[in-house]
């Protein structure tokens, strides 16, 4: 039998671990079930981070001096709606 969405399993962690996983669940006034995933998402984010910083760390210094001039044009350019325009 495959597992399918909304099935549940069983994995295996000390007492220890499973009560402070509860606790922090009950907190948050969550299943564990959602704990968890909030957990997994939040590392899913770490990650993604992490790799972002490192394509950063990694790209050529021009790309990184092109990056940094489009980001201080936009920086400067005043955001209008034309709402101000239709006033007058």
């Amino acid at each position: 039998m495959s597992h399918t969405v909304g099935m549940t399993t069983t994995i295996k962690v000390s007492d220890e671990l499973r009560d402070r996983l509860k606790e922090q669940a009950s907190r948050d006034g969550v299943t564990l079930g959602a704990h968890l995933a909030r957990l997994a998402d939040a590392e899913d984010r770490r990650r993604r981070l992490r790799d972002l910083g490192e394509a950063i760390a990694a790209s050529a210094p021009e790309v990184l001096a092109a990056h940094a001039a489009e980001t201080a044009h936009w920086e400067r350019t005043e955001l209008i709606d034309g709402a101000d325009e239709r006033r007058a």
